[in-house]
């Protein structure tokens, strides 16, 4: 494992081999005072910590030495309404130790009076699930002052246990970002098991894994931890154990759910003295092809809890892959640019991206993958292709790692969200997203441009034919190297993407008889010759039909608010003989975020219903969605995408039509399917009317 990381720094925690006389300085600078966290680096240098002198690092490390702190102006009440679990909680510590009774009866009342101090001076409520315990057991050991223990414990909680650190929390979505960025396939295995973060790290990070490790153990890792300074750490050491652990995982796919989470959260606890340094180089090793967004954007997560989230703060657990700030982007692949390099995809539309576009950005027109699935795939293999080469031949715009770039705007990155869900699907590594797409882009070339020119950044933004212009209207001027190092690489994809602009500029559209594809949105009332019998009449249209400029993206999709755990499991083959159904069209339903889920649409006399496959169990579906056909309102496609089908549920007997629920399918057969769905409303409303 040391060579996987062998072109990092220096890992603490190590053997060293330096003279046997550091111990001796270490000894003489702690005694001397005013020694600091860099002195002691330069002195230790990796070794391991003498146990008489961990104590005085630690409080140097976690700036506490000499401090007097708050707790000496306290009335030493213990009389809030949790005490006796912290008593209990103190209790089962203290009796897990190794001491004179007298020590453990002074030092059971240090740590009652420390948690019992942090929660008043916090407003904190205590409940036994907060670890806090466990985060002490390695301090207990040093024998502090009741003041320095309470120094360390408030310093430990307020710079290494993240905010929010909960069920359902900000840093676990942020952590599952993380191990999908790494091991798609190990995150896909455990998202199809419904298994989150959550559920099995709680305790690796509420007491920085000194509850499920040994005593030797966590206070080696603490020794490095609070020597590397590095709060973000606590997510790359939790990413090697969990990887470490992905054989194991995979290997039990047929247990439980409950059981593998047991088995997930237990890992830890077979972590030797040995296996820490190899534990942290294998860390900096992830950390190092990590993008540096990652721990930019997500700095709030530790610290003083007054700053708070801030409102347009981006909702993690929505996110599709990890976002990369633009900033990051430009400066990663700059010829002296160190760390992680990006290989940016721009996946915008092809008008888009010929008016103007990263210098270094390779395009990829996201419209394919639904216009044209077979020149869609023959694009994909040619761009990692290039990729290779561009990472073979040096060229500035290479890199491993795939950063996708849309517009910004969300209704048209809709697309590139499929894209991005196709590469995620195939357990592709280092993928991510550029956060605010090209608008972001443009807007941050704009900012650093205010003091004028000189550095050079108005010439990231070229266009198809090399005309220069503003960096506001996406054509702001040519490479700025020139013939440009790595130029026959792109040229190889640029020539790729012009051949397959102009095939796809080509194609016919597609124009289905009762779809009305006309250039905006129309509304219209079925007319006579729809149907046998009766006109359509009544109050608003119950049903309409129209192309599809644009999606609604403020609307509501239903389907997003279940919860598979509550949905019914039904056996699809055994719907498909029930006697009421009447049509059966096999599809994809359609997220917002571009996964696509296989589905069934079943109609019946009266409903539509979509069952959701569920990959685990074949042959059985949840019952993602049931929808009255009286409540459909709109039926919409694409011009692009005739298949792409839209279906919108409401109250008709409002103006304007109240929409209350939106799904979207990708049918292969989408005339089929509408036909056959306008027909049987046809036939709901005549019986009603007759």
């Amino acid at each position: 494992m040391a060579a996987a990381a062998e072109d990092e720094q220096p890992v603490p925690g190590g053997g060293g081999g330096a003279s046997s006389s550091w111990d001796k300085d270490l000894a003489e600078a702690l005694d001397e005072g005013g020694c600091d966290l860099e002195t002691l680096r330069n002195i230790i240098q990796g070794r391991c910590i003498p146990a008489d002198q961990r104590a005085k690092v630690w409080k140097i490390s976690l700036n506490v030495a000499g401090k007097v702190g708050s707790l000496g102006s306290w009335d030493g009440s213990l009389d809030l309404p949790e005490q006796t679990f912290i008593q209990e909680d103190c209790q089962r510590l203290i009796d897990r130790l190794s001491m004179p009774d007298e020590e453990k009866e002074q030092l059971l009342s240090d740590i009652e009076s420390v948690i019992t101090f942090y929660c008043k001076s916090r407003n904190v409520t205590y409940t036994q699930s907060l670890g806090w315990t466990d985060l002490l057991k390695p301090l207990v050991p040093l024998r502090m002052s009741r003041n320095d223990l309470y120094n360390c414990f408030y310093a430990i909680m307020n710079k290494y246990i993240p905010r929010d650190f909960v069920p359902r929390g900000r840093p676990f979505h942020l952590f599952r970002l993380l191990l999908q960025y790494h091991e798609p396939e190990l995150c896909s295995f455990l998202d199809t098991k419904k298994i989150t973060p959550d559920s099995y790290a709680i305790s690796w990070g509420a007491s920085l894994f000194a509850g499920c490790c040994t005593g030797d153990v966590a206070q080696l890792m603490w020794d490095v931890y609070l020597q590397q300074a590095d709060p973000f750490l606590i997510f790359f050491l939790m990413l090697v154990i969990l990887v470490n652990a992905k054989e194991i995982a995979l290997s039990q796919e047929g247990e439980c759910k409950e059981e593998l989470i047991r088995s997930l959260e237990n890992v830890p606890c077979n972590l030797e003295t040995e296996d820490v340094e190899d534990l942290y180089s294998l860390a900096l090793y992830y950390h190092a092809r990590t993008p540096a967004s990652f721990r930019k954007d997500n700095q709030n997560l530790f610290g003083s809890n007054l700053l708070g989230l801030r409102d347009d703060e981006m909702d993690l657990s929505q996110a599709l892959c990890l976002p990369v700030s633009v900033s990051e982007i430009l400066q990663a692949n700059q010829p002296q640019g160190d760390g992680v390099r990006f290989f940016v995809v721009d996946c915008r539309p092809a008008e888009q991206y010929n008016a103007g576009h990263l210098s270094t950005a390779f395009h990829l027109d996201s419209d394919l993958m639904l216009q044209n699935p077979a020149e869609f795939a023959l694009s994909v293999k040619s761009l990692l292709e290039a990729q290779k080469q561009s990472i073979e031949s040096g060229s500035v715009a290479s890199g491993e790692h795939l950063c996708f770039m849309g517009s910004g705007r969300e209704e048209e990155d809709m697309y590139m969200n499929m894209v991005l869900a196709h590469f995620l699907q195939k357990n592709k590594e280092y993928v991510s997203i550029a956060r605010g797409g090209f608008m972001a882009l443009q807007q941050h070339l704009v900012d650093i441009n205010v003091d004028g020119p000189e550095n050079g950044y108005g010439h990231w933004i070229v266009s198809t034919s090399g005309s220069r212009g503003s960096i506001s209207s996406s054509a702001d001027g040519e490479s700025p190297n020139g013939s440009g190092d790595g130029r026959g690489v792109k040229s190889l994809v640029n020539k790729m993407t012009f051949a397959l602009k102009s095939k796809s500029v080509n194609v016919k559209e597609k124009v289905i008889s009762f779809i009305e594809n006309t250039s905006a949105p129309v509304e219209r009332h079925v007319s006579s010759s729809d149907r046998v019998g009766k006109p359509y009449r009544g109050v608003k249209p119950v049903f309409s039909i129209g192309d599809e400029e644009e999606y609604d993206t403020d609307e509501i999709d239903s389907s997003s608010m279940s919860d598979d755990d509550r949905k019914e499991m039904v056996n699809i083959q055994t719907w498909l003989n029930k006697p009421d159904i009447k049509h059966h069209f096999p599809c994809n339903e359609v997220k917002e975020t571009g996964h696509m889920f296989p589905s069934h649409l079943m109609v019946t006399a009266s409903h539509m219903y979509c069952l959701r496959e569920i990959p685990s169990r074949k042959g059985f579906a949840y019952i993602q969605s049931r929808q009255a056909l009286t409540s459909m309102v709109k039926i919409t496609s694409k011009k692009k995408h005739p298949e792409l089908i839209t279906f919108k549920f409401g109250n008709s007997n409002v103006s304007p039509v109240e929409i209350l629920a939106v799904e979207r399918y990708l049918i292969p057969n989408a005339g089929d399917a509408t036909k056959a769905i306008k027909q049987q409303i046809m036939k709901v409303l005549d019986a009603l009317e007759s």
